[in-house]
């Protein structure tokens, strides 16, 4: 099982010029603790009541981000937990994937959903469509994707999109391409657009474990439908860990990756609260991740 780490809030002591430094003591004492990989949101506004937060809170743009986080390491795979598709063309988030995983070396995902913060969009001038016709476009970046990168150049024109001459160049350094991770659990069209598209899923467990066992079995069935092998979808899921005194402890963490693992899963990834005081990166370090690389 690999471990990998969620940044969703740079609300840091010390205001505004406090999040540089402090994201470079993460991400470096992350890689070095042997963090599998590294993820932000694709947010403008923070999640109200996250950590306790304000829409209003400190939110960083995503792919910025992450290129900062590239030239800063040299093994952790990077990505958006999860794009939403109402943000950007998706010939333009191609070419921001495609910069990403060459500027860190081939370790780029291409993370991806149907987006759902409304109040978001709307404060920021940002259309929101319906949730059929944003699944629509999903399905349509996934297409898109799929058709560039198996080629140099290549056009699509669909319901919401026209791309009538896109290139692949610089082509990115991942084999075959930068890895698709579709979030979300919905049976009837996420998860079949998992088993149609996708390299990996990820499930929210904070959902519970029946429910994530239900989407487990749906993609199971999506799979096979398809004639796609099920053991090539990387499993990924994500939850909170609070180490500190009164939450969570690390045998309760043990126990959460165990369950995970006897599912399916071989990639939990997680947000804590007090990852600036980097002390619970260090105790996953010690005695959470070598356990984890065993199940």
């Amino acid at each position: 099982m690999e471990i990998g780490l969620q940044i969703p809030s740079f609300k840091y002591p010390n205001g505004s010029r406090a999040i540089r430094p402090k994201l470079k003591e993460i991400v470096t004492t992350s890689e070095a603790c042997g963090f599998h990989s590294l993820w932000v949101m694709d947010h403008y506004y923070q999640i109200e009541n996250l950590f306790g937060e304000a829409y209003n809170d400190p939110m960083l743009e995503s792919y910025t981000t992450l290129g900062y986080f590239a030239g800063l390491t040299e093994k952790a795979y990077l990505g958006v937990l999860v794009t939403g598709v109402i943000y950007r063309h998706p010939s333009v988030l191609l070419k921001m994937v495609n910069t990403l995983d060459i500027l860190s070396g081939g370790r780029a995902y291409l993370g991806i959903g149907a987006a759902w913060y409304e109040g978001e969009a709307k404060g920021y001038g940002i259309p929101y469509p319906s949730t059929s016709e944003r699944f629509e476009m999903l399905e349509e970046n996934l297409q898109l994707a799929k058709e560039l990168w198996s080629s140099d150049e290549g056009s699509f024109a669909g319901k919401h999109f026209n791309v009538p001459k896109i290139t692949n160049n610089p082509r990115p350094l991942s084999d075959p391409h930068p890895r698709i991770m579709i979030g979300g659990m919905g049976p009837k069209k996420t998860l079949r657009m998992v088993a149609q598209y996708a390299d990996a899923c990820n499930f929210f467990e904070g959902a519970g474990m029946e429910r994530v066992q239900q989407a487990i079995d749906t993609l199971k069935r999506h799979c096979e439908n398809l004639n796609r092998d099920y053991d090539t979808v990387e499993k990924t899921s994500l939850g909170t860990v609070h180490l500190a005194d009164g939450h969570d402890t690390v045998d309760g963490v043990l126990e959460r990756v165990k369950n995970l693992s006897a599912m399916g899963f071989t990639h939990a990834i997680f947000n804590m609260p007090n990852v600036y005081e980097i002390t619970p990166l260090e105790t996953f370090a010690r005695e959470i991740i070598p356990m984890a690389k065993e199940l």
